[in-house]
C-alpha cells in the first residue's frame, strides 16, 4: 500500500498536505503525532473512507478509491476508534461479521466462513466467551473481539486507529503482543495509530512521526525515535532509555514541572 501526494481537508480546511507514505509489508508500521496532526486522517484516507482531494492511495498498484467497497474489504481490515458493537449481540456473532466481504447471492455460509471466525478467535483468545454477549466483556476482552472480527474477513493488510485507547497497560501490551504475532509470526502487515511513545518505540518495525499535517520522519525507531525528535514533533522533553533485558527503547518525560518537585525521603 501507498499513498502519493495526498491532500485530505474538512470543510475547505487542509488537515493533510501533500504526504507520501509507502507501507513496507510484512511488518508494523505505526503513526504517531501530537493530537490534531492528521493520523487518522491518513489512516482513514488509506483505507478509503476519506477521499483526498488531491493525491491517489494504491492498494495493490490500483488506486483504491476507484475499487467498490467489497473488492476493497477482501483486501483490507479496519478497526476504527471507539467501534460500539449492536447490544446483545455475541462475540461469535460480532466476529462472523468479518465474513460479509466473501458473501454474495451465489455463495452463502459455508464451511469456510465457519473455519475463519472459529480460527479469529483462537488466534485472539477469545474461544472461551464466543456465546456471551460483547457488551457483557471487560475492555481488553471486547478489544480482542473487534480484533478477531478483522482477522476473520482474512486479509493481508489491516489498519487500527488507536486500539490501545481506555485499556490498562498491562492489556495494552498483551494486545500489542497479539498484533505483533499477527505480523510477525503469520505475514500481515499492519498499520497502526497510537499515542503511547513508549509502546510505539517498542512495536514499530516501521515509525512514521507526523506533526501538522506533514511527515515529519520515517524509519525505524532505532534511527528516529531521539530526544531531539520528540522535542520537535511533540515540544516534550524527555530522555530515550533502551531497556537492559527486551532491547526496546522507552520515553520517560522530564519537564519543568517534575524536576521541580522535591524527593520524599523515608524517615
Amino acid at each position: 500500500m501507498e499513498g502519493i501526494g495526498l491532500s485530505v481537508g474538512y470543510g475547505g480546511t487542509n488537515v493533510l498536505d501533500n504526504v507520501d507514505l509507502a507501507i513496507p509489508t510484512g511488518e508494523i508500521t505505526i503513526l504517531i503525532g501530537p493530537n490534531g496532526c492528521g493520523k487518522s486522517t491518513l489512516l482513514k484516507t488509506m483505507a478509503r473512507i476519506l477521499t483526498p482531494s488531491k493525491g491517489s492511495v494504491l492498494l495493490d498498484g490500483k488506486a483504491i478509491h476507484r475499487l467498490d467497497t467489497k473488492s476493497v474489504a477482501a483486501k483490507l481490515g479496519l478497526l476504527p476508534q471507539g467501534p460500539i458493537a449492536p447490544e446483545g449481540l455475541t462475540v461469535r456473532e460480532l466476529v462472523a461479521q468479518g465474513r460479509f466481504p466473501h458473501q454474495t447471492l451465489l455463495r452463502q455460509w459455508t464451511r469456510a466462513d465457519e473455519d475463519a471466525v472459529n480460527g479469529a478467535m483462537d488466534i485472539a483468545g477469545i474461544t472461551d466467551f464466543a456465546d456471551r454477549s460483547v457488551d457483557t466483556l471487560s475492555g481488553g476482552q471486547r478489544q480482542r473481539c473487534w480484533v478477531a472480527m478483522v482477522l476473520a474477513q482474512e486479509t493481508d493488510l489491516i489498519l487500527l486507529d488507536e486500539p490501545t485507547t481506555f485499556l490498562d497497560l498491562k492489556v495494552q501490551v498483551d494486545l500489542m503482543d497479539l498484533l505483533a504475532g499477527l505480523a510477525h509470526q503469520r505475514g500481515r502487515t499492519l498499520v497502526i495509530v497510537l499515542h503511547e511513545l513508549s509502546l510505539a518505540a517498542a512495536y514499530a518495525d516501521h515509525l512514521v512521526m507526523m506533526k501538522d499535517g506533514q511527515i515529519v520522519a520515517t524509519g525505524t525507531p532505532d534511527d528516529i525515535f531521539t530526544a531531539a525528535r520528540l522535542k520537535e514533533v511533540f515540544d516534550l522533553e524527555a530522555k530515550v532509555l533502551r531497556d537492559p533485558d527486551s532491547g526496546r527503547m522507552v520515553c520517560v518525560p522530564s519537564g519543568t514541572r517534575m524536576r521541580s518537585v522535591a524527593p520524599v525521603t523515608a524517615r
